[in-house]
């Protein structure tokens, strides 16, 4: 395994080693050991799988406050989504920073997305599944989110939004004065 920085400080790409031969391959996807510097002492607490169906579809931006706050990694099982990540911690150089990237079923790369980013995913293809990896149980009362459409994050997604939750239509925009979270 091998991680990569990106521009957002604490994003890393994971990339794996596939081993393949004539039955097909073989990729290990997690080791504590490999992954040690990156997770910095946190362990993997829950694992998460969803599935959307239709293209298009965006779910997120969600993520936790302290001390709940949790590390994530995804990866694509099946398909192809546009994954971002948005810069929310307070003090940071990039806040209020997106980033997108990405990940398609086979390509053999994860992403890793530190505490106080919120993440969130569409779908370029139909049929996605994806994984997660989380350093904390979800915490209802933890849950933080920003909308998927706020203005002074303006992600710039690929294809028109479309399938929003009911939940994640109704976040909040930041106000002027929203400073970031603290951890």
């Amino acid at each position: 395994m091998k991680t990569l920085p990106t521009d957002l400080p604490g994003v890393l790409l994971i990339e794996t080693d596939r081993r393949r031969d004539e039955r097909g391959g073989f990729a290990r996807w997690f080791c504590d050991a490999d992954l040690a510097d990156a997770l910095q002492g946190a362990t993997i607490r829950q694992i998460n799988h969803s599935r959307t169906v239709q293209r298009g579809s965006v779910r997120g931006m969600h993520f936790q406050h302290a001390p709940h706050a949790e590390k994530k990694i995804i990866r694509c099982l099946a398909g192809k989504i546009f994954d971002v990540v948005v810069d929310l911690r307070r003090g940071s150089p990039t806040f209020l920073a997106w980033r997108g990237f990405e990940l398609e079923a086979g390509d053999d790369r994860a992403l890793l997305i530190p505490e106080g980013c919120a993440h969130g995913f569409q779908a370029l293809t139909d049929e996605v599944q994806m994984l997660y990896l989380h350093t904390a149980p979800y915490a209802p009362a933890a849950e933080g989110a920003l909308r998927f459409d706020d203005p002074r994050v303006a992600i710039a997604w690929p294809l028109p939004p479309q399938n929003l939750s009911e939940r994640d239509l109704q976040h909040p925009l930041l106000g002027a004065d929203f400073s970031g979270i603290s951890l």
